[in-house]
């Protein structure tokens, strides 16, 4: 991690000095209150980062840099973090992958799709303060060296290109072969700088699959894997994309006998066909809304359509941010098809969903 710059050393040397002697002078606000005036990265409540630039990738996608405050714990290859983002005065949290090299300051790259994504791209700008949570996830590389296999679609290369980042050009013992699909070569993610590295670096081979001319990537069976990377059994493999790629996927790894060697990230929870239910009334209380909805409808989703503002983070059932209090009903886990609540029991909006009429207190 790089060294402090000089207005986070001085926030992190003056602060336990001046705090207890300025207390009585802020109350009820506290010294760091106000000397997050002179250092927006300084704050005792909330980890934030400072964006350091803002790269655009293809025509709807671009990759933020920032500067992490006092807090942060450096990043491990493939891991992803919460990133909260100021919009007409809601703060919306959403979870992205880290796209550089392990232990380097961070950046995400976005895609400009759904109301977060889409003020990521087009409005962010250099100085801007970003609401941060500490990097998270499995999606890590292996503790031993081993030749890899790297399955990605669309935005399913973030996470992997901060592991090519770390590996390539740090290990002579690097051996990574990258299958990425995309549309096209004008939508595919990072093309110019794979194409450097792995002229650069024999131990990566870059192969693109564009789906716009060759159709998906078929993996019902064998036989396009046994063209792309022949030796692809005997690889530690890392899958990411679309529910349908990694499914297939599952399948197919399962089915040769390799499932231990296949490790997945999934950008949207697994959700059990036919467990929607039948769905209800679903009563927002402390916002005076209400909405019908079928029973394969989020209540996160629910909460949105009928304009009121809900808590969310990953929107997958990992970081419990959308928990919220159950006053009245049911509701049924979309991953496992369980009805279940009592009243003030907190529930995951993000996977469940109503199983019959059912009251919010938000």
């Amino acid at each position: 991690m790089p060294s402090m710059r000089p207005l986070d050393r001085l926030a992190k040397a003056v602060s336990p000095v001046l705090s207890p002697l300025a207390k009585p002078l802020t109350t009820p606000l506290t010294p760091q209150d106000f000397l997050s005036l002179i250092n927006p990265l300084s704050s005792a409540r909330q980890l934030r980062g400072v964006v350091t630039s803002v790269v655009p990738e293809t025509t709807d996608t671009a990759t933020i840099h920032f500067r992490p405050g006092h807090g942060w714990d450096p990043h491990m290859a493939g891991q992803w973090a919460r990133v909260g983002v100021e919009i007409d005065g809601v703060r919306h949290w959403r979870s992205y992958s880290l796209t550089t090299a392990a232990g380097e300051d961070p950046a995400i790259t976005v895609h400009a799709e759904g109301l977060v994504s889409d003020s990521l791209v087009q409005r962010t700008r250099p100085g801007d303060v970003l609401h941060l949570d500490v990097p998270q996830g499995d999606f890590v590389l292996p503790e031993h060296p081993r030749p890899l296999l790297m399955l990605t679609a669309g935005s399913g290369l973030t996470p992997v290109m901060s592991m090519i980042r770390t590996l390539v050009g740090r290990r002579d013992d690097a051996d990574v072969v990258l299958v990425h699909s995309s549309r096209s070569a004008e939508d595919a993610l990072f093309a110019e700088e794979l194409a450097e590295l792995s002229t650069a670096h024999p131990g990566l081979r870059v192969v693109h699959w564009y789906s716009g001319e060759r159709g998906r990537i078929d993996l019902t069976s064998t036989d396009t894997l046994d063209e792309l990377c022949p030796d692809w059994p005997s690889r530690a493999a890392y899958a990411c994309g679309p529910p349908e790629m990694l499914d297939a996927a599952e399948r197919l790894w399962h089915d040769a006998d390799a499932r231990h060697s296949l490790v997945i990230e999934r950008f949207a929870p697994v959700v059990l066909d036919g467990q929607g239910g039948e769905g209800g009334v679903v009563t927002f209380l402390r916002s005076d809304r209400e909405i019908e909805v079928d029973g394969s409808t989020t209540l996160l989703e629910a909460a949105e359509s009928a304009g009121v503002m809900m808590p969310s983070g990953c929107r997958m059932g990992i970081c419990h941010t959308c928990l919220t209090p159950l006053r009245a009903g049911k509701v049924r886990d979309l991953r496992t098809g369980e009805v279940h609540g009592d009243e003030g029991q907190s529930i995951q909006t993000c996977v469940s969903a109503a199983a019959g009429p059912c009251h919010l207190e938000i």
